[in-house]
């Protein structure tokens, strides 16, 4: 017998669904039904609001027709675990690896991907982080407009698939992280405002209606994001969960729900014996968001564990690139890529031209640790989000590929790569979408490329989100990671991670010994780590510059330290140390 509830407030009547069989369910006064069956795993079932349609289960973990049809029971507990001396991993001195599980590999399957696995310990990397996996309608999209946060996409293997994975990177000494969106939920296929106030218009995000964090009937609401946290930690042992956009957690109540969030998951982490992190990715820049929690009723910050820096992406990206479009634009100023390796936030209170206004908060770099802060060359936004989803290797020769792979791996940040980008990967990734409604898909199509148009670009060029060729071009070309400069830059990415993580100096956390220079002119970068020296010649010529110690790697060939100096090729890198 099975114990069946959900949470249906405003309901007169909830009846439960089974294939054969329907079942009035009793009402209790906080607004849950509840019923008793007999149903074990693998049992379909679905509620009935007021003799309405079959709805799946809003906390249900599997969709096997996906969000439009049933849900069905799945008992994690089922799974036979093998790592049982896995104690996490500390984000410190780690690697992430961000990946999107269809496009991964030529399989698109979890289990496919954990085949690979083995390049991502080879690589060195700490952290696996998977793209969101919640389920959507169709079979092909980036994951942010999933409907149903407790489930797992079919298409990528459902549930059980999910802790193969998570087993196979535990054997192997790799954490996986898991990309989750509570800020708001797809638009085809969600039918959690039937259930009840889950959304709310109190606030609004750019797409739409806010989860209901803090107006009438909100707590339940709150219960259910925070149990989805917990959930993934404990019945499907991930190591860290990224937070979709938190500024767009609407939640004016004096414990905002990542504080709130941030306390379970400590705690859940020291009941479970083992490391739990949560990472925000956050537009505020503000440091609050990484502060430590107040002991007792003191107020401090919200103790999220880390966050995306994403102005660390915007400097090296110009840097590398020139771009100086959009957002871009303020990190055309000379001083922005010091800054960005010293300091996350390039926007701590400083003017920003694209938004018009003052942004961001300083970092006191004398207590907050470089590490709490994720920082990239590219991510799926930063790439997929482009007109032709072109990554930055078609836009620079391959020499300032490891100008910015040195970079970034040398800075005191917690770096993050993006699949593919380890070898510089010539296929592009774009924005594709499978949107079963007719009108939607669209709408979708028309707005992509209006919105490209209207910024110069010919609208033939961008690729169709709705065709499955933009989805099947986005797709790994795994030969390419051993030929020619492919393997050559797979083999500095190793090379930089590997002394990252043998070398002290190159991962300590504190940002207050990080020193830089840089001459503009010659484009000569110098990033100082104790007793290493990054030097970065982002110009064509060739830099001369002061240096001390041995070179313990370079991009070219026949670099030498001579007389206290080195010559630095154009568009290349050494590193020294002692």
């Amino acid at each position: 017998m099975r114990e069946l509830t959900v949470w249906a407030p405003h309901a007169r009547s909830v009846d439960l669904l089974l294939p054969d069989a329907r079942h009035p369910m009793s009402s209790g006064e906080d607004g849950h039904w509840h019923v008793t069956v007999e149903a074990g795993p693998g049992s379909t079932y679905a509620f009935s609001l007021d003799g309405g349609d079959p709805r799946p289960d809003p906390r249900g973990l599997r969709l096997p027709d996906g969000p439009h049809g049933w849900s069905q029971l799945f008992d994690p507990g089922d799974f036979d675990w093998s790592d049982g001396q896995w104690s996490g991993l500390e984000l410190q001195g780690s690697v992430i690896y961000e990946l999107h599980v269809g496009t991964f590999t030529p399989g698109g399957t979890l289990d496919a991907a954990a085949e690979r696995l083995d390049h991502l310990v080879d690589l060195g990397v700490g952290l696996v982080e998977l793209m969101p996996l919640a389920p959507f309608p169709g079979t092909r999209g980036w994951g942010y407009d999933g409907v149903a946060p407790y489930a797992v996409h079919e298409t990528y293997g459902g549930p059980a698939a999910l802790q193969r994975f998570v087993d196979a990177a535990h054997a192997r000494g790799l954490g996986v992280c898991l990309d989750v969106v509570h800020n708001h939920l797809g638009p085809d296929g969600n039918y959690l405002g039937e259930f009840g106030p889950y959304l709310t218009d109190t606030h609004h995000t750019p797409w739409g209606s806010a989860l209901n964090l803090d107006a009438p009937d909100s707590d339940p609401v709150r219960r259910w994001v925070l149990d989805n946290v917990q959930q993934w930690f404990r019945d499907f042992h991930v190591d860290a969960l990224r937070l979709d956009a938190v500024h767009e957690l609407h939640d004016d109540r004096a414990v905002h729900v990542l504080e709130e969030m941030s306390r379970e998951v400590d705690e859940l982490a020291a009941r479970e014996g083992r490391r739990m992190w949560l990472i925000a990715e956050s537009d505020r820049n503000d440091p609050r968001t990484v502060t430590p929690r107040g002991r007792g009723n003191a107020v401090g910050g919200l103790g999220v564990h880390a966050q995306w820096a994403d102005d660390v992406h915007h400097a090296l990206h110009v840097a590398l690139t020139g771009e100086t479009q959009g957002y871009y634009a303020d990190f055309a100023d000379p001083g922005a890529l010091e800054k960005a390796m010293r300091s996350p936030f390039f926007h701590d209170g400083t003017w920003s031209t694209f938004r018009g206004r003052r942004h961001g908060r300083p970092v006191d770099t004398a207590s907050v640790p470089g590490w709490r802060f994720v920082a990239s060359l590219q991510t799926h936004d930063q790439v997929g989000n482009r007109a032709t989803g072109d990554r930055i290797s078609a836009s620079v020769p391959v020499g300032l590929l490891a100008c910015g792979a040195a970079l970034l791996l040398i800075s005191p940040w917690t770096p993050m790569l993006f699949m593919g980008e380890e070898w510089g990967a010539s296929t592009p990734w774009a924005y594709f979408t499978d949107h079963t409604d007719a009108e939607l898909g669209e709408a979708v199509r028309r707005g992509r490329r209006a919105e490209f148009a209207s910024h110069g670009w010919d609208e033939n060029d961008v690729p169709d989100p709705q065709h499955p060729s933009t989805f099947e071009a986005s797709k790994l070309d795994w030969a390419e990671a051993g030929e020619g400069d492919h393997a050559r830059l797979l083999q500095w990415y190793r090379s930089l991670i590997r002394l990252r993580r043998e070398r002290r100096d190159l991962h300590d956390a504190h940002l207050d010994l990080v020193r830089t220079r840089y001459d503009a002119a010659s484009g000569m970068f110098i990033l100082q780590r104790g007793e290493h020296q990054l030097l970065v010649n982002l110009g064509e010529k060739p830099a001369r510059a002061d240096a001390y110690g041995t070179v313990l790697l370079s991009w070219e060939p026949g670099v030498e330290l001579l007389d206290g100096a080195l010559e630095v090729p154009g568009q290349s890198a050494v590193l020294v140390g002692v």
